[in-house]
């Protein structure tokens, strides 16, 4: 029997191919980002009642409103139809906070930003991919209920300017009650804590917010309070914007486009610091 040897011989490193150079922190981020916002969409069709406040619930409350109210109120100079759909436009940007921050408290709470965490990716893209994906699940819900407003004979403003100025206004007023919700539901810690509190808290003032019947038309004990409702501004510069509606009051009611640029500025300054300090605590924590 003849036997064969092989002889195997090192390889020098300069035989070795090099590795391709390792994206910059940038490029990490923004890579890694993509990829985290892309699973969170992936997971919508085995989860489908993850979308239900921002499918079920804004139809709910078109078609309740619209056909209940929509024969008993009268509103000087618009029709109900165009007074009520920017309305609700504006309340779906608060009821925002409800749907981040529960998306937030489950996901802390599961255990899947733990398992974030111990993958070799960038802190800030685990909290930034859980804004932006539900960013995009609170598009949705506005589109669905401006195409349900304009099946239903809603008739906005349809110039360019019109178009693009409602567009920033809904993309910004998203973006600052979206960090809100984030940093209740790293705070909260548990979805049913945040349906809770963010109802008690959203709901009442979304109503006296003008969202469904003028200011106007309020008893004069409850006026003032519904015109210094931080999310009267919301629905004012809605209407404003959409239907060119000036609504009458004190200074937030009568330039709401500037109001609520400064509330979601403030909401931002003041959320994002707080949700980013909070989000490194509890991962030097674990």
């Amino acid at each position: 029997m003849t036997s064969i040897s092989t002889i195997t011989q090192e390889r020098a490193p300069s035989d070795y191919e090099p590795l391709p150079a390792r994206p910059n922190t940038f490029a990490r981020f923004l890579r890694e980002t993509w990829l985290l916002v892309a699973r969170g969409l992936r997971t919508i069709p085995r989860v489908p009642t993850r979308l239900s406040d921002v499918t079920i619930q804004p139809i709910m409350f078109t078609l309740l409103f619209l056909y209940i109210f929509g024969s008993a109120i009268h509103i000087p100079g618009i029709s109900y139809k165009n007074f009520l759909l920017p309305g609700l436009i504006g309340q779906s940007l608060a009821f925002g906070v409800i749907g981040a921050g529960v998306a937030t408290a489950t996901d802390f709470g599961s255990g899947v930003i733990d398992r974030f965490r111990s993958l070799p990716v960038t802190r800030l893209s685990v909290i930034w991919s859980q804004v932006i994906g539900q960013v995009v699940e609170q598009i949705l819900g506005i589109a669905i209920v401006a195409g349900l407003g304009l099946a239903l004979g809603w008739r906005p403003h349809h110039n360019l300017a019109t178009i693009l100025t409602l567009v920033g206004l809904i993309l910004l007023g998203l973006i600052a009650f979206t960090w809100f919700g984030v940093l209740m539901g790293m705070l909260l810690k548990t979805p049913d804590a945040v349906q809770g509190i963010g109802f008690s808290i959203m709901l009442p003032l979304s109503f006296l917010a003008g969202t469904f019947v003028s200011i106007a038309t309020l008893p004069s004990w409850l006026r003032p309070i519904a015109q210094w409702d931080p999310l009267s501004p919301f629905v004012a510069s809605m209407r404003h914007v959409s239907q060119g509606y000036n609504a009458t009051g004190p200074w937030p009611l009568t330039h709401p486009v500037v109001a609520m640029c400064g509330w979601c500025v403030l909401i931002i300054a003041i959320c994002v610091p707080l949700a980013l300090r909070r989000f490194a605590t509890t991962a030097a924590a674990s």
